[in-house]
Formats: C-alpha cells, sequence, structure tokens
C-alpha cells in the first residue's frame, strides 16, 4: 500500500490538479475569505483621527504595540474593525482547554465525540465574546487616553459613546474573523485560524522588507548585518522544514492469523511520532497571553505616567529578559500541554491491541502505554527546546538590533508551519481524487468485462 501511494504521488501534476475540481473550489474559497478578511483591516472604526494615530504608533513602533500589530495584520496600527484579530478566540481556546483538563464535566464532554467538541467549540464562542468585551472597551479607553504629537487626541469625540461604538464595532470584528475562521476550516483548505494569523503576517512583509532596507540606506543598519540576518534567516527557514518532518517511527508487528486455508497478517508497520507534535500553536498561545495584559497596560500608560502600569510595560517589553524568560517558560508548558491534549498513549496502547499490534519487547496493554509516553516526553523535551530556540533568538536581534518584527523566529515559524500544513492537506485532496479517478476507471472496466 505505500509504495501504491508513492508510485501515485509521484505521478500527481498540473494535470490532475486540473481535474479535481472539488479541490479548485476549496482553494478560491479559501482564497476569497482571505481577500475578504485584508479588506476588512482597512475599514477603520469612526472617531479616529488617523495621523494622530499614526504619530502614536510610530512611536511604539519596537514595543508590544508593534509586535500586535504584527499579529492582526496591521489592522491595530489602522484602529480597523478588526483591530483585535482573531486573538480573543486563540485565548479562549487556550482556556477552555485548561479547563477541559481540570473540570470533570469539560472532561466527559470531551470524550464524547462530535456532539461533546461542538458544545466545547460553543463555549469557546461564548468565551472569544466576553473576552472581546473586555478587550475592546480597554482599547477604546486607551485611545482616548493617547496623545500624539503636539498633544493632539487620537480620539476625534471621546466619551461613553465613542467606547460604546468601539465596543461593539471591534467585538463584531472577532466575531466574524471567528466565524470565517471555522469556514475556511470547513469548505477551505487548512486551518481557518492559523491561516488569518499567517496572511496578516505575509501581507505585510514586503513593507518590512522595503523598512529594513531603508534603514540600510540611511545607515542605522550595517549592510553585512542586514546580509547576515537575511542568511541566518534562511537557515532558520531551513531548520523549521527539517525539525516539522521529524519523527520517530516505532515498529509496530502485528501477528499472524490463520482464517481456513488462509493466512492473514504477519505485517509491519510504523507508529509515527512528530519531534514537534503540538505543532505553531506554542507561539500563538504563548504570544497571546504575554500580550493581552501588556497591550492593556501599554494603552493605559501611553500618556508616559510613571505609575505602575508603565512599569509593566517596561518589564514585559518586547527584548527584555523578563519578556523572554516567560515566552520560553510558556512555550514549554504549552508544548507539553497541546501534545497531551492531542495524544494519548493509553488510548493508542488500546487500540493496537484491539487490533492485535504490538511493538516488539514491549508487552500490550499499560507497558506499552507507559512506553509510548516515555518516548513522547523525550520528543516533546527537544521540540519545546527547537520551538524556544527558533522563537526566542530571532526576537533577540530584532529586538537589539532594530530588525523589522516580521523577520523575527515567531513569524518565520508561524509562516513555515502553515505553509507547510496548508501544501501537505493539498496534496491529500491530490491523492484522494487520483485514488477516486483510478476506482471508476477498475468499476468501469469491470463493467465492460
Amino acid at each position: 500500500m505505500a509504495s501504491a501511494a508513492e508510485q501515485l504521488a509521484a505521478n500527481i501534476n498540473f494535470s490532475a490538479f486540473g481535474k479535481a475540481t472539488e479541490l479548485k473550489q476549496r482553494l478560491w474559497f479559501t482564497l476569497g475569505a482571505l481577500l475578504i478578511y485584508r479588506l476588512g483591516t482597512y475599514i477603520p472604526i469612526p472617531g479616529i483621527d488617523p495621523a494622530a494615530l499614526k504619530q502614536i504608533f510610530d512611536q511604539n513602533a519596537g514595543g508590544i504595540l508593534g509586535i500586535f500589530n504584527m499579529f492582526s495584520g496591521g489592522a491595530l496600527g489602522r484602529m480597523t474593525i478588526l483591530a483585535l484579530n482573531i486573538t480573543p478566540y486563540i485565548s479562549a481556546s487556550i482556556i477552555i482547554q485548561l479547563l477541559t483538563a481540570i473540570v470533570p464535566s469539560l472532561e466527559t464532554l470531551k470524550k464524547e465525540g462530535e456532539a461533546g467538541r461542538k458544545r466545547l467549540n460553543q463555549y469557546t464562542r461564548y468565551g472569544t465574546v466576553v473576552i472581546a468585551v473586555f478587550q475592546a472597551f480597554a482599547i477604546a479607553g486607551g485611545l482616548e487616553s493617547m496623545r500624539g504629537g503636539g498633544g493632539v487626541s487620537a480620539v476625534i469625540d471621546p466619551g461613553l459613546a465613542f467606547r460604546l461604538v468601539t465596543t461593539i464595532t471591534l467585538v463584531g470584528g472577532t466575531i466574524f474573523l471567528m466565524w470565517l475562521g471555522e469556514q475556511i476550516t470547513a469548505r477551505g483548505v487548512g486551518n481557518g485560524t492559523s491561516l488569518i494569523i499567517f496572511s496578516g503576517i505575509v501581507a505585510n512583509m514586503p513593507a518590512a522588507g522595503g523598512h529594513m532596507l531603508e534603514l540600510v540606506r540611511t545607515g542605522d543598519i550595517n549592510p553585512l548585518f542586514a546580509g547576515a540576518f537575511l542568511i541566518l534567516a534562511v537557515a532558520v527557514i531551513g531548520f523549521i522544514v527539517f525539525m516539522e518532518r521529524a519523527q520517530r517511527r516505532l515498529l509496530v508487528q502485528y501477528p499472524k492469523r490463520q482464517h481456513g486455508n488462509k493466512q492473514f497478517g504477519g505485517e509491519a508497520s510504523h507508529l509515527p511520532l512528530k519531534m514537534n507534535t503540538s505543532g505553531v500553536i506554542p507561539p500563538i498561545f504563548a504570544s497571546s497571553l504575554l500580550l493581552l495584559p501588556a497591550s492593556i497596560a501599554g494603552f493605559q500608560a501611553a500618556q508616559g505616567s510613571d505609575g505602575w502600569l508603565a512599569t509593566i510595560v517596561s518589564y514585559v517589553a518586547h527584548g527584555k529578559p523578563l519578556y523572554m524568560v516567560l515566552y520560553v517558560a510558556m512555550i514549554m508548558f504549552f508544548s507539553f500541554f497541546y501534545t497531551a491534549v492531542v495524544f494519548n498513549p493509553t488510548e493508542t496502547a488500546d487500540n493496537l491491541r484491539k487490533y492485535g499490534g504490538f511493538i516488539p519487547g514491549i508487552r500490550p496493554g499499560k507497558n506499552t502505554a507507559d512506553y509510548l509516553d516515555y518516548v513522547l516526553t523525550r520528543l516533546t523535551v527537544v521540540g519545546a527546546a527547537y520551538l524556544s530556540v527558533v522563537c526566542v533568538l530571532p526576537e533577540i536581534l530584532t529586538s537589539q538590533y532594530n530588525v523589522p518584527f516580521y523577520f523575527g523566529g515567531t513569524s518565520l515559524l508561524i509562516v513555515v508551519s502553515v505553509t507547510m500544513d496548508t501544501v501537505a492537506q493539498i496534496h491529500s485532496h491530490l491523492l484522494a481524487h487520483q485514488y477516486e479517478g483510478l476506482i471508476k476507471k477498475s468499476k468501469l472496466r469491470g463493467r465492460r468485462g
């Protein structure tokens, strides 16, 4: 079967892609949805002075606002209806998944299959609305206190009406993006939430590249350093591709079975365990949690006050030691947590025993589950270390040498990982289409015979 699949994959070409009508429809739907998202990042909320807002963001481009603006695809810097982006949905997903591991009733829902999953998704949506309301109201209040050059306010007519309109608009934008992401996942290709973040980063990369060239031209960045940094970025991309494809393949043996005069089984297969089982989720979760309190504090401290909010901003600012330590700690935590969510060693061991499979040298049942847990723990340690290195080291360089955020480790990891995942899904659709074509041909030949 494996050799047949490899042969079929080798025969996939552009003609096969042209015949895959469903795949083309899914791709066009995905592109159309992402285009709508990008258009939404240019529709401003009412009552904002764009000139004053631009001055404020230019002054804080190297801090928390700059990072948040990157994840929002530039929508926050323009203060548009999608300024909150998909971040509240990600935060709500984190909270629900954490509660699932703690609250017995939610854990029971998780085990109920499709019906339980729908209930948990509904709770996530409710949580998204609650978090979005708090964040939107905080942003509205922060905007009223922000001052540009000459003390000009970013809000034309501050007051309760502005706060209500801004809150409703931003919450509505987040709900729309949540729905759009779910539609991409169901009707398009790839994970909708990841693609929304991906498109926002990619859309701003050309501008970031132009900004970097301008810094080289003005002498703010040494040309040799810029060249070395680009080489490092290419090396990081290659390292990401290698680590995302790396896996530990455990040999699984199936015993021979006799049915009448025929003998079945006796085959060997492999159980693949990815080096980075959690994928790009830990950096996204870690960034979201770090940006949630820091962004609110940053808006409240925008007037340059020396209070405790300004102190928080200074400690968790991009590139600061505390920010890096918290970032690495959260990446490590979510790597183990998400791996435990997506892979259950006990359930896998039970499934192997149910179908007669076993790992040579390991007794079925609890011993197999313990062995899988042991192997997976070691792989997760390596995977979490890889994520930490890829995300933190370039971030240090970008903060120390004024390189745009879009060339940092987190953004590169998201772009490369989402691209690989989307390409893999496209390849799977093509394989399925090829198999369907072969089955139809064999049926036609059988009828003719």
